[in-house]
Parts: structure tokens; C-alpha cells; sequence
């Protein structure tokens, strides 16, 4: 009997080992989803330290400077600073970034401005200019919030909230400083309502009410209460909080601001960045989800995160336009600028100094064309010129099709996940493509020897969301495209994208099934190579086709 089962193991094992090798034959080298790893999980990196605009930008700065980019003080002038096959970025509101580098061929008049852009800011809840907020039947310790943006505010509930922002602080000399800060640690939670608790009517359909309902609780009262002696164990925090609190009340701290503030949030505040209480002087603070972005799905073809709309489209603009100027060749024959803009205040309508309705691409536009010529004028017909051969890409999300929710996607334009780059259109110019700047899109495509991209339109009988590109057309007269990688779950805390990355233990399993794994595009690998080649062949595309 021990003889037979020996053989029996020995068979299995052999067929095993067959069909491993039969598979190893057929199979395509481990390399070709390795190489892609890396790309996804400096994106991942990317989406976590971006947890608002300020982080938005500061992180794309961190990327630009390692490059070799050299920061412009937007307050001087341009001229003599701003050279051909230099590369150069500068910010507004520290929310809204410009980052170009100029072809060796460039000349005013001759060239043009092939811009991507995308947006830093995202739907979250963000503290109220006066924070303090306490329910004081439940002694509980809250925060003031508001919405931003039109977020999909029931996925707020019951999740780890960590605050940041950026905070106003007064120097021993008076100057006031901007000071970024991030706690990344579950401080705040907004609490469900247990089921128990709720009407027949509540239970049908979560409705909550925005002011009454979101606001996060950041402690209890209870806790100022267990410990009032001198050898307590109170947290520095919870120590200041108690000072600052009993000097509000007195009336000692009244200056028009700190009285209204929570003196906890203050004090953790201080402690965070390592301040008096007495040196913070105003904030502009978000709050967001502490989870970090993951893989998902059972071949990890998604990375699950918060805010991919739109840092997606932000990590790939400024990674392609890295890439691009590190190309030495392609930098030396560029008669162009190529230039990535992340605007603020997308999700609320861009109407901002900082917005993509506001002037920052047409000062760019004038600035640096202006710096680069020979006595810093450029004459009206000039600049006419350089706006006529500009071309922007709007990268914004697009909405991949829901397996759950398919009607509501129209018949014929159904993105999927892992296909690629996907085009937006609306005959109503609620996105800016039009029949010339999509193809110029798919001809840039075709050349790069990549993928056909995808196509999305809104049913009839459903709103359709807008983006940049029709305001930046608008403002400039540049032409201009919309575009996006598709996602699940918009505007969600939580978003989905495509990554299809197939980690090495899926890579045996298939092979001792003895299937073939056909790879599939990864998105952020395909919106990386589109966004170089929209870099690369514009302008050679551009003046191919008859407009």
C-alpha cells in the first residue's frame, strides 16, 4: 500500500513538473509585469503623501526638484531667468502649479505651448474657519466642518480621519510663515447612526443632514475629567488643550480667532509642528481618510485609493514631463514648451485666481514667451501665433463602466479599466473635444505604437460633469481636449483604477494551470507613455492634418 501511494505521489509530482514546464514555454517572462511595479507603486506613494492640494503640490514639487527643475519666484520678472533647454516651475497659492521646459529650437511666434493639465483638488470635508464645535449633552469634543465639493458624503462615515493643511504662523519678528502639516493618524471620525436607533424611514435610504451630521468627534469631555491632578497622565496635547481652554474662558486669548477655535485642535496643531499655541494665527485644514492605497483584486489589476480624482492625472503629468526633459535628443529638436498646470478649485468650478477659468495659463503664455524673446516684447501677432499652435490635454478621470450599474452607461461608449485612455465628448461643449483634437489624440497614439484609446459619452437622459478643458479653451482660446483614465467609485472617499499588476505568485499558478496570462494594458503605464508621446509627436501630428 506504501508502494502505490509513493508512485501515486511521484506521478502527481511528475505531472506537476510537466505541465510547469509546458506552461514556462508559453508563458511570457516574469519582466514584462515586473517592470511595471515600480510605476505603481511610486503613484501609490504619490496618492498617499497627496492629501490635499497644498501636499498636492508640495509632492510634485519634491518629483520636479529631483529633476533638476529650478523654481521661478512668480513675483519677479521672467526675463533673463527663462532660457532655452531650461526647465522651471513656480506656484500659486501653493495650491496651483506651473511646471514647463523650453525646446532648444524655441522661438516667439514659431513654437507653440503643449500643456497637460489636471487639477490638485479633490471632494473632502474642510474645517471651519472657527472650529469649535461641541455637542454638550453628549460631552463630546467636535470639530466644525464643511463640505467641499460635491463628495459622495455617506462614504465619510466610519472611516480613520486624519487632518491636514496648511497653518499661518507668527515669527518672533512678526512676519507671518506658511507651515505645512499632516496628521496622519485617526484623530477625527464622523459615527453612523447604530440601526437600532433609526426610524423605518431612515433605514430605507441614508439621507444625512450636512451641517448636523458631519461633523467629526475628536474627543470626549470625559477625558478632561478623569485626570485633574498634577501627576496625570494627560497627553501634552490634552494638557495645553485644558490651559487654552481655561484662558479662553477668562478672557485672556481674545483676539478675534483663537477664541473661537477648538483648543485642543490648536494645541495639537502646536504640538505637531513644534509651537507655541500663542504663534498659529489662522489654517486652512482638510481632512482625509489615514488609509494608504493598496492593490486590489485577485490578479491586482486595481490600486484602491483616496483622491485618484484627479492625483492621478497630477502623478502622471508631472512623471511624463520628468521623463520627457531627462530625453536629452528629444528636449534638443523641441520648438516647443512643454508645460504641466495643476489647477486648484476644479471640483467647485475653477472661478478662482487659482482656477482654471482664472489667467494662469495666459500669463504663462505671455510671461514666457515675453522672456524668451530677444527685448522681451512679443508683438499681438506673435502671440496669436504661438495660441493658435498650443494645444492643451485636460487630463481629468473619466467613469469606467459599472458591472453593477450598467444601464447607466450608454450602449456604445463603455469604458472599461485596464483598456487605456479614454476620450470625453458632449455635443453640448460640456467637455472641450471636438473631431480635430481627438484625432490628433488617437493619430499621437497610433505613432507611439500604442493602444487604440477609449471613447465616453453621458446617456441623454443623464447629466454630464465638465471639467477644465472647456474653461481653459474659453480664457486662452488654446485649443483643447478632455481626457481621463477610467474609475470606479468617483468622488467616492475611496476610488478604484485600473493597474493590473500580476505579482510573481499568480505568475506560478497560472503556469501550473497551464494557462497563458495575456497581460493587459496597465493603465497608469499607458496615460504615462500617452502623456510622453503627446509631448513627443504633437506638433508633427498637428501639422499632418487639415484644420
Amino acid at each position: 500500500v506504501h508502494q502505490k501511494t509513493r508512485k501515486m505521489r511521484f506521478a502527481l509530482l511528475g505531472s506537476l513538473l510537466l505541465g510547469l514546464g509546458q506552461a514556462l514555454t508559453v508563458m511570457p517572462p516574469l519582466s514584462k509585469t515586473a517592470e511595471h511595479l515600480p510605476l505603481a507603486h511610486k503613484a501609490m506613494a504619490f496618492f498617499d503623501s497627496s492629501s490635499d492640494p497644498f501636499f498636492a503640490v508640495q509632492t510634485s514639487i519634491d518629483m520636479l526638484l529631483e529633476a533638476g527643475f529650478e523654481e521661478l519666484d512668480d513675483m519677479q520678472p521672467y526675463s533673463g531667468k527663462v532660457v532655452p533647454g531650461g526647465r522651471y516651475f513656480y506656484t500659486r497659492n501653493k495650491s496651483t502649479l506651473v511646471a514647463f521646459a523650453v525646446g532648444e529650437d524655441y522661438k516667439p511666434g514659431q513654437g507653440g505651448f503643449k500643456v497637460i493639465g489636471g487639477h490638485t483638488d479633490s471632494p473632502n470635508l474642510r474645517v471651519k474657519p472657527r472650529s469649535k464645535r461641541s455637542a454638550k449633552a453628549a460631552q463630546a469634543i467636535q470639530i466644525g466642518v464643511e463640505c467641499y465639493g460635491g463628495g459622495l458624503w455617506h462614504t465619510w462615515f466610519d472611516r480613520d480621519l486624519g487632518v491636514c493643511g496648511r497653518v499661518f504662523v507668527r515669527s518672533k519678528s512678526g512676519a507671518i510663515q506658511q507651515k505645512l502639516v499632516k496628521i496622519d493618524r485617526a484623530i477625527l471620525r464622523v459615527s453612523n447612526l447604530a440601526i437600532h436607533l433609526q426610524s423605518a424611514e431612515e433605514r430605507k435610504g441614508f439621507s444625512p443632514n450636512k451641517e448636523d451630521h458631519l461633523s467629526p468627534i475628536l474627543a470626549t469631555a470625559a477625558t478632561r475629567s478623569l485626570s485633574q491632578t498634577e501627576g496625570s497622565n494627560d497627553s501634552a496635547e490634552e494638557k495645553e488643550g485644558k490651559k487654552n481652554d481655561e484662558e479662553g474662558k477668562e478672557g485672556t486669548t481674545k483676539d478675534g480667532w483663537t477664541e473661537y477655535q477648538e483648543p485642543l485642535l490648536i494645541s495639537l496643531l502646536a504640538s505637531e509642528l513644534q509651537l507655541n499655541i500663542t504663534d498659529i494665527v489662522d489654517f486652512e485644514l482638510s481632512l482625509f481618510d489615514i488609509q494608504k492605497a493598496a492593490l486590489g483584486g485577485v490578479h491586482s489589476e486595481f490600486v484602491h485609493s483616496g483622491r485618484l480624482d484627479n492625483l492621478a492625472s497630477c502623478f502622471l503629468a508631472v512623471q511624463a514631463l520628468v521623463e520627457c526633459v531627462d530625453n536629452v535628443e528629444l528636449l534638443a529638436g523641441d520648438e516647443d514648451i512643454n508645460m504641466v498646470v495643476l489647477y486648484d478649485h476644479e471640483e467647485v468650478g475653477s472661478s478662482s485666481a487659482v482656477g482654471a477659468a482664472g489667467p494662469i495659463l495666459g500669463e504663462a503664455v505671455d510671461r514666457i514667451s515675453a522672456a524668451l524673446s530677444k527685448d522681451g516684447n512679443v508683438s499681438a501677432d506673435e502671440r496669436d501665433a504661438t495660441i493658435h499652435r498650443s494645444f492643451v490635454l485636460s487630463s481629468d478621470q473619466a467613469h469606467a463602466l459599472h458591472p453593477n450599474y450598467a444601464s447607466k452607461h450608454e450602449k456604445s461608449h463603455q469604458p472599461q479599466m485596464n483598456g487605456g485612455m479614454v476620450i470625453k465628448r458632449n455635443a453640448n461643449q460640456r467637455y472641450a473635444t471636438n473631431g480635430v483634437t481627438a484625432l490628433i489624440m488617437r493619430e499621437i497614439a497610433r505613432r507611439a505604437s500604442l493602444p487604440p484609446v477609449q471613447e465616453f459619452i453621458v446617456r441623454q437622459d443623464c447629466g454630464c460633469g465638465s471639467t477644465i478643458g472647456p474653461l481653459i479653451s474659453t480664457a486662452t482660446g488654446i485649443r483643447a481636449i478632455d481626457m481621463g483614465c477610467p474609475q470606479l467609485s468617483m468622488h467616492s472617499i475611496r476610488e478604484t483604477m485600473g493597474t493590473c499588476d500580476c505579482k510573481t505568485f499568480l505568475f506560478v499558478l497560472f503556469c501550473l494551470c497551464r494557462l497563458f496570462l495575456i497581460f493587459l494594458h496597465i493603465i497608469v503605464t499607458s496615460g504615462l507613455k500617452l502623456f510622453k508621446s503627446f509631448f513627443q509627436y504633437f506638433r508633427e501630428v498637428d501639422e499632418s492634418i487639415d484644420q
